[in-house]
């Protein structure tokens, strides 16, 4: 793993591997670097990839205060430390870490946000019960009962299988031990709000990916998203719902690496 200083000293680790233009890749909660595993080598291919540990996560550091503002940086702080313009990808609460990134760094070619979390608040989907559930239930340090609650109640597209699955990998124990991040990151979607003039300053070609049976909040968001960001495209992975990128890999690597080549 290489490792990069963000704005507030915290260190951010990343894996690096393949050949061809720069691909940041930025995962979602309850994930680290390993999320990308069914991608990677495709991607790999025909890109440098880059895939981060979000702070709080595998050999990343962390800090006393979180906040969306410090993990903005940690994206920001690898893409500006590559030597040429980077496409950024997000997933999910990665999706928004990357969308505030990009207004944090001039060293930007195109991003790519994949149903990212800026409407969870106002549509419904953050559910201040459930994060009390999450809460009270770390607090009794019951950390897999925590992140089952979090998969089974927020995670749109992971089924029981999906989830057993995942709990049998070699990674589930990670997954486990970082769980009070999820909580922090779930939160910050009570009170995230959406800056309309503030986002039409990201100017990069954007792609907005979105499963074609996801759940029509994540389609309004990719319109909302559309209409604001003034370089932008949607593409609708047909058949698929959340997590495209492990359901239906050579699917997600197709649109991604077309948008790639097209942004350059």
């Amino acid at each position: 793993m290489h490792t990069i200083t963000s704005a507030d000293g915290t260190a951010i680790a990343y894996e690096r591997g393949g050949n061809g233009p720069p691909l940041v890749l930025v995962h979602g909660t309850a994930g680290d670097h390993t999320s990308w595993d069914a991608i990677r080598p495709t991607l790999e291919a025909h890109a440098t990839v880059y895939t981060l540990d979000r702070r709080g996560r595998g050999e990343s550091g962390d800090a006393d205060e979180y906040s969306l503002e410090r993990e903005a940086e940690d994206v920001a702080a690898v893409v500006d430390s590559l030597d040429e313009p980077v496409t950024l990808l997000g997933h999910s609460f990665g999706a928004l870490c990357a969308l505030e990134a990009a207004l944090r760094t001039d060293n930007l070619q195109s991003l790519v946000l994949y149903e990212p979390t800026v409407l969870r608040s106002a549509d419904g989907l953050y559910s201040a019960a459930v994060a009390d559930d999450i809460e009270a239930l770390l607090a009794d340090d019951r950390n897999e009962e925590a992140l089952l609650v979090f998969l089974r109640e927020v995670v749109d597209g992971l089924s029981e299988d999906g989830i057993t699955s995942l709990q049998s990998s070699d990674v589930w124990p990670e997954r486990v031990e970082a769980a009070q991040t999820v909580l922090r990151e779930y939160r910050t979607l009570a009170d995230y709000e959406f800056d309309t003039a503030q986002r039409r300053g990201v100017t990069v070609p954007t792609l907005l990916l979105v499963g074609g049976e996801s759940p029509t909040a994540d389609k309004e968001t990719a319109a909302h998203l559309d209409e604001t960001l003034p370089n932008s495209r949607i593409a609708v992975l047909e058949g698929q719902t959340h997590l495209a990128y492990y359901d239906a890999p050579d699917l997600f690597a197709d649109e991604v690496l077309q948008f790639v080549r097209e942004s350059r």
